[in-house]
This record gives structure tokens, C-alpha cells and sequence, in this order.
């Protein structure tokens, strides 16, 4: 069992939901990432889903727009963000982390590094760090059963968006490759964008889960305490980046990871309650 699955099992048993936060590798501070990560799992995160910059981010908004280019600036690449995951599992070994990105990094990873037979070099070094899944967003499921082969070969998961749109087939072409969960889109348009139709989301849920067997988690739009508590009586998990990116973005250095701790709190509290 991986360690994404063993996560939402154990979540399960208990009644609870994930909470699974987003933050952008080498964002706001260079050298800050793994011990921001330490610092939301102190504050209740079950998963962490890491932002690899890329300078043409498609779906996201520009409060993640901003965070990846501040992190391209200060040359932040995916060897950089892998050695971040290592240096983080030097503490934890436990806690679930998800690369969440696109295609071109990855493409210029296996470019730029030496794959062994049957295993490009992004997979192999992935695992190697203890990277447990990876979502890439400009990835289309049709396109992706030999690269979600790879991924489970080397014990990772391939995590797929599903949106407001996407229809059945839609959805039955994501539960033949997806593993770990999926991240139900909740809004049409970028990260951090809009106000979240929580009645929308209730309802599209059982009709995902009608196609999908993995855990279902939602994002894009969840900026409180009161909206995540709606939103995970429903779903899997609460999946928040936009607002937590501009909570910190602004923060002076020792206040990067205890900002982050006090509204992840407020989140877990409001998952629980």
C-alpha cells in the first residue's frame, strides 16, 4: 500500500477528511520548503502537495503565478524541488507528498538525466527521494497509461484533475489510470479564482464517485475555515493553495511557517468538528 493510500485508509477508520495544502517549492524563501512542510504537518496536514515552478502555469491563478516565478528567480528547478523532498524525509517518513506541475519540467528532467531501461530518469529519481504521487496537469489520461505504469512500477501515484465538466467517459478514462485520489476541480477558470458554489460541489460528488473508486479530494476555491468544513463533509479532502500562498507571501522569514501553522489549524479544527 502507498503511502497516499495508507493515509486515506487510516483517515477512513477514524472519520476524518485529508487536508491537504499546496505550497510552491523554494517559495516565499529559497531555502524555506522543508521545514514549511514539517510545519504543516505539525499543523495537522495529512498530505502535501508541491507546487514544481514552471514559467508557463496554465491553470493557475496569479497568486501561484507569482509564487512560481519568485521561485524561478531564484532558480528553483525540479533536481532542486526532488532535493527538497529528500531533505525532508530526513525527519518524516511518513506524510505523503505530491508534486503537482506540468509536463515541460518533467520533459526536460528525462532530457537533461540519464534513464535506466524502462524507467525514465524523473520516475526513478522521484521515488528515489520519496516522492509518493505526481499530478501533472497538462498530462491528459489518454495519453498517460504507460507513464501511470511506470509510476506504480516504482511504487507513485498518477493524481488526475476532474472538473465541473468533464463528463462520463471523461471520468471513466480517469479511474483506468489514476491511483492515490482525484482533485475535483471545483470552479471553471484558474487557481484562486471565483466564489466557491458549495452546492454545485455537493452535487457533482456522487456522480464522480459513480465513475471513480479512488478518494475524491477538492480545490481551487477553498479559502476558510467555514467553506472547508462544508466542503469536507462531502469529499475525501480539502485541498488549499491559493489562499495559504497569500498568507506567507508577504511574511518576513520566522513568520513564513507559524502563518501557515495558524490557518492550517483553523482548517484541521474545522475538518474535525
Amino acid at each position: 500500500m502507498t503511502r497516499i493510500a495508507s493515509a486515506f485508509a487510516s483517515l477512513k477508520s477514524q472519520g476524518r477528511k485529508a487536508l491537504i495544502p499546496y505550497v510552491t517549492a523554494g517559495f516565499p524563501c529559497v531555502d524555506i520548503t522543508p521545514e514549511l512542510m514539517h510545519g504543516m504537518v505539525a499543523a495537522g496536514a495529512d498530505v502535501i502537495e508541491l507546487g514544481v515552478p514552471f514559467s508557463d502555469p496554465s491553470a493557475d491563478g496569479p497568486v501561484i503565478q507569482r509564487a512560481g516565478d519568485r521561485a524561478l528567480h531564484y532558480g528553483i528547478s525540479l533536481a532542486h524541488v526532488l532535493a527538497m523532498v529528500r531533505d525532508f524525509r530526513k525527519q518524516d517518513d511518513a506524510t505523503p507528498v505530491v508534486l503537482m506541475g506540468y509536463a515541460n519540467p518533467i520533459e526536460r528532467y528525462n532530457q537533461l538525466h540519464a534513464g535506466t531501461q524502462g524507467q525514465s530518469a524523473f520516475v526513478r529519481d522521484a521515488s528515489a527521494a520519496g516522492v509518493d504521487g505526481v499530478l501533472v496537469v497538462d498530462y491528459p489520461p489518454e495519453e498517460c497509461e504507460g507513464f501511470a505504469t511506470e509510476l506504480r512500477n516504482a511504487g507513485l501515484d498518477l493524481i488526475f484533475l476532474l472538473a465541473p465538466t468533464s463528463t462520463a467517459d471523461r471520468m471513466d478514462l480517469v479511474q483506468r489510470v489514476a491511483s492515490g485520489y482525484v482533485y475535483y476541480v471545483s470552479l471553471k477558470g484558474v487557481t484562486g479564482s471565483g466564489a466557491l458554489d458549495t452546492a454545485a460541489v455537493e452535487a457533482m460528488l456522487p456522480r464522480i464517485r459513480q465513475h471513480v473508486s479512488v478518494p475524491v479530494g477538492v480545490g481551487f476555491g477553498i479559502r476558510d475555515a467555514a467553506t472547508a468544513r462544508v466542503i469536507g463533509a462531502v469529499a475525501d479532502a480539502v485541498v488549499i493553495g491559493s489562499r495559504l500562498i497569500e498568507l506567507i507571501e508577504h511574511q518576513p522569514r520566522d513568520q513564513v511557517v507559524p502563518t501557515a501553522q495558524s490557518f492550517l489549524r483553523e482548517i484541521r479544527s474545522a475538518l474535525d468538528s
